[in-house]
C-alpha cells in the first residue's frame, strides 16, 4: 500500500476574525486548530461527501413549551379562504 504524502502548507496574513471562528470552533469541537482548519477547508473546497452540520438554532431545541392561549390564537392561520383559492 503507498503511503499519501504529507503536505503542508504555509498560510498567511489570516484575519482576526478567522483565526478567532477557527479557534472558537476547535475549543468548540474539542479539537486541535490544527485539525479545526483541515475541516474548514475540506469542507469548503468540496471535498467531504457529509454535508455541514450547523448548530445555529441547537439552543432551542427541546425548549417547546405548550401555551394554549397561543395555539387558539394560532388556529385562525389553519383556516383555508376557499374563495382565495379559485
Amino acid at each position: 500500500m503507498k503511503k499519501k504524502p504529507n503536505i503542508q502548507y504555509t498560510i498567511r496574513q489570516v484575519p482576526e476574525e478567522v483565526d478567532a471562528k477557527l479557534r472558537e470552533l476547535a475549543v468548540k469541537e474539542g479539537c486541535s486548530l490544527n485539525y479545526a482548519v483541515l475541516d474548514a477547508l475540506t469542507h469548503a473546497a468540496g471535498a467531504k461527501d457529509s454535508p455541514l452540520v450547523f448548530h445555529d438554532l441547537d439552543a432551542l431545541a427541546g425548549s417547546w413549551v405548550e401555551d394554549k392561549a397561543f395555539d387558539q390564537a394560532m388556529s385562525a392561520f389553519e383556516q383555508v379562504d376557499e374563495g382565495l383559492w379559485k
